[in-house]
């Protein structure tokens, strides 16, 4: 007997910290790696249905079948669906609003996982109880009512699904976000699921008007304590890691030169809520990292980048999304000056300089730069700064995994995902 107890006690450590999960999703799609380079991966999780997909009995149909998806990955990898992502709540709100929406909402999810073959389901609610992308044109006033029903929808979810199935919830980083993820909610969320998915990254955002890191050792500490004090056991966390630097246009008659973090951004977000174009992201991916192709051919479609191997016609500018125009949302912040001309500042140049001078925080265990040249401040995670994230959160907290978005993000050469299986082999 005691020596089973041991051997039982020996693999709940082994299993600890060794659930990976991973988003793949719809616009990432080229260069995915092979089976190969994926073992560690435990949970595959498409990104995204929408959510008001589920408000009725419409059928839905993924960017790839399950089948596909599966031989990306070793033979026992979960293969589920994400419903939602930033900006899609609509469908959520009316799904939980009663107990009948839920009951059919939650019926036609698990209708939906079971002719499609996937393994679970996974909740992107993005968020509920307000702060979402729509903040400013319905305001979290008008959202309380999604605070008590958020469990409630998670409940009939996981009864309509049953046990055989992984449901799992992707929640908010920032303490501010989590309207929702109550004292007194938070046990009635986490008795629903099998896992969540911190998104412990974003930590700085459009709404901020000071610098500071996107994702950092102390930041995701922050987030996972906080989730902690709420109730939700570390076993079930999944610690997020973000496969992209994020960047922001800095005020010019700031510090930043002397005061990098904590120094004055400009209007990032409109009064609307939109968004003005003053600060974006930059995924790992080879279009954005790579030098451009030897054999460029002038774009006859409109559209321009390393995947598409063109470069927009003479006076034209290639944006961020890949698409050729004169305007400034094509010629501004985040145009690509390797396929085309750009108007003022180049995210591309200025990145490559953030790559070459960059610079870590030891104490709060982020890398940033300031670019004085575009007056851009840069924030992302290096592959020493995930070891310094397993080491001092995963193992020290006792997490129970991770996650990443998302996998078709990091193409340049896997370091990401390389630092991340290092870290679950530690």
């Amino acid at each position: 007997m005691l020596k089973s107890l041991v051997f039982s006690l020996m693999a709940v450590q082994a299993a600890m910290g060794s659930r990976f999960a991973m988003y793949i999703d719809q616009y990432h799609t080229v260069d995915l790696p092979g089976s190969d380079q994926t073992q560690e991966i435990t949970h595959a999780i498409m990104a995204f249905a929408p959510s008001k997909q589920f408000n009725t009995d419409s059928s839905f149909t993924p960017f790839e079948t399950v089948e596909a998806m599966r031989k990306r990955f070793g033979p026992d990898t979960k293969v589920m669906i994400a419903i939602g992502g930033w900006g899609d709540t609509a469908g959520f709100s009316d799904g939980a609003k009663d107990e009948a929406s839920r009951t059919r909402y939650a019926k036609n999810v698990a209708t939906m996982i079971n002719n499609l073959g996937f393994d679970g389901v996974d909740i992107d609610w993005e968020y509920p109880g307000g702060n979402g992308e729509d903040y400013r044109k319905v305001p979290n006033s008008q959202k309380t009512g999604e605070i008590e029903a958020y469990p409630l929808f998670l409940e009939a979810i996981r009864d309509a699904i049953g046990k055989d199935k992984i449901l799992s919830v992707a929640v908010p980083g920032k303490r501010g976000d989590m309207i929702a993820f109550t004292k007194e909610q938070g046990p009635k969320i986490w008795s629903s699921v099998d896992m969540v998915n911190v998104m412990s990254y974003d930590l700085m955002n459009r709404r901020d008007n000071v610098t500071n890191h996107h994702t950092s050792v102390a930041g995701s500490l922050d987030t996972i304590k906080a989730y902690k004090d709420i109730g939700l056991d570390t076993a079930k966390m999944n610690l997020g890691f973000a496969y992209y630097a994020k960047w922001f246009t800095t005020d010019p008659n700031s510090d930043c030169a002397e005061h990098p973090i904590g120094c004055a951004v400009v209007t990032l977000e409109n009064p609307d809520g939109s968004d003005t174009g003053k600060s974006g992201a930059l995924t790992f991916e080879k279009g954005n990292m790579a030098s451009p192709p030897d054999n460029l051919k002038t774009s006859t479609d409109g559209t321009c980048g390393y995947a598409k191997g063109t470069k927009c016609p003479s006076g034209s500018c290639c944006s961020q999304y890949g698409n050729c125009g004169t305007g400034d949302d094509f010629c501004q912040a985040g145009c690509l000056s390797d396929y085309g001309e750009c108007k003022g500042i180049s995210v591309t140049d200025s990145w490559r300089r953030a790559l070459k001078d960059g610079k870590t925080d030891e104490q709060a265990g982020g890398q940033y730069y300031w670019d004085s040249t575009a007056n851009l401040f840069w924030t992302w995670d290096t592959p020493e700064i995930i070891d310094r994230k397993f080491k001092d959160i995963v193992t020290a907290e006792k997490v129970g995994g991770v996650m990443a978005w998302s996998l078709g993000e990091d193409t340049l050469n896997w370091e990401h995902l390389k630092g991340m299986q290092k870290g679950l082999g530690q």
